[in-house]
């Protein structure tokens, strides 16, 4: 018993189960986020990596290894620091309740290295080295095989052109590539919402018209959106914006967006009750076209909508429907606009 606890087993333990849940993660976001170039689902994969080679090095150098998780530890918490400190930004500064709970993240890696440094004089057998890479090379596999599957079955006849979408009480022309069809991911709520407002564009806007949008306050509104948005601006093929409006196309609705959403080239049969999270679905949607650009990183789009003075909403490519700061801007989040005929 003595030696099933001893400081080796147990921080191969603790070690293994931090490179599991990395694992966990890192799959589901393989298949969720990354898989739209070669290659690029690699980076989900990192964290689960380096945490596995930290637990060899561990195993197998006990100093280094103490001193990487040590640093590792010391790093978060020096991060945790920089990102709450007062007047630096949208974090609000510092407070006890905030701190104290980042403790357990900075000290645990800390206590994994102790642990691998108490142990030094314990052998390494082959079953700690066979445990370390084994276990969580077999759960990355058994998530994998049911989305690898999904992913390489989805439709896709390579068509980014203007799209007619019928059915499920929704008729609507979703715009061709080019500037009504966002498949970067870099255009913010705020941004798309102001386009038309003071001078025509995006820059200096993703902060709101006075540049001071936060997580609650002073961000483009619904009546922006309706009076401004990028869409109003769109020539009628969608292949240009224009200086002056045109009033053809527009920002679909987020109940629109979820009546859309398509599996194997048929309406999915989804329906918006108006909160967020997963809608009632006839079959679960997928990334395909016509609605989707199964190779472009954007799995979600904005829609006219706010769900209130901070946040607007945004629907994913399985009929997930979310809310997040206005001002948000990544590369997996964009937009399509429609016209109803």
């Amino acid at each position: 018993m003595k030696k099933l606890f001893s400081p080796t087993n147990v921080a191969l333990t603790l070690s293994l189960l931090i490179t599991c849940l990395w694992v966990v993660w890192g799959v589901s976001e393989m298949f969720h986020e990354g898989w739209y170039v070669p290659f690029e689902w690699l980076y989900f994969l990192l964290p689960a990596g380096v945490m596995l080679a930290l637990t060899l090095i561990g195993l197998r150098w006990p100093r280094a290894g103490a001193v990487l998780f040590a640093a590792i530890g010391l790093g978060l918490g020096g991060l945790v620091l920089w990102q709450f400190r007062p007047g630096g930004g949208r974090s609000g500064g510092w407070t006890l309740t905030g701190l104290l709970s980042w403790v357990p993240v900075t000290l645990f890696p800390a206590g994994v290295g102790l642990l691998f440094y108490r142990g030094r004089g314990q052998p390494r057998r082959r079953a700690h080295y066979l445990a370390a890479v084994g276990l969580p090379l077999l759960l990355g596999t058994a998530l994998a095989v049911g989305p690898a599957y999904r992913v390489a079955h989805r439709l896709d006849d390579g068509y980014r052109g203007e799209r007619f979408i019928q059915g499920n009480s929704v008729a609507l022309y979703w715009a061709p590539a080019g500037p009504g069809w966002d498949r970067d991911g870099s255009i913010a709520w705020n941004e798309a919402a102001l386009y038309g407002r003071g001078r025509i564009g995006f820059e200096g806007k993703r902060f709101g018209a006075g540049g001071l949008c936060d997580w609650a306050a002073h961000c483009a509104t619904q009546e922006d959106m309706c009076a401004y948005n990028v869409c109003l601006y769109l020539n009628r093929e969608g292949t240009q914006l224009m200086d002056t409006r045109q009033d053809i196309w527009r920002m679909p609705t987020t109940d629109e967006v979820v009546r859309s959403l398509v599996r194997r080239g048929v309406n999915a049969g989804c329906v918006w009750d108006g909160d967020m999270g997963r809608p009632s679905c006839e079959v679960r949607p997928d990334k395909e076209i016509p609605l989707w650009d199964p190779r472009s990183r954007v799995i979600y789009y904005w829609t006219a909508d706010e769900a209130d003075e901070g946040r607007a909403y945004f629907v994913v490519y399985h009929g997930g429907v979310a809310a997040i700061p206005k001002f948000t801007a990544m590369g997996s989040r964009g937009y399509r606009c429609v016209r109803d005929r």
